[in-house]
């Protein structure tokens, strides 16, 4: 779970225990180390128990969000290039 805050803008501050970060494989080319170690990290957000959004915040998000939004309203966000 992260616990630093992520600063979005002067008025949005996202807590660190609304965050969690989950380490996982990625696909694509790799060298020696292809599907032995974590290469990617996906970060969960739950858009709809968030505090630090307004509605109409969350509204917008939702209509961004398209298919990395899942049906309970959590936001899933892939890096696989740097982490």
């Amino acid at each position: 779970m992260a616990s630093e805050p992520l600063f979005v803008s002067n008025r949005i501050t996202i807590s660190g225990w609304e965050l969690t970060e989950q380490f996982v494989l990625a696909g694509g080319p790799g060298g020696q180390n292809v599907n032995k170690v974590s290469t990617a990290v996906q970060l969960f957000f739950s858009v709809e128990t968030s505090p630090a959004l307004t509605d109409r915040v969350k509204t917008n998000l939702k209509q961004l969000a398209g298919r990395r939004l899942s049906k309970e309203g959590v936001l899933m966000i892939e890096a696989s290039r740097f982490r």
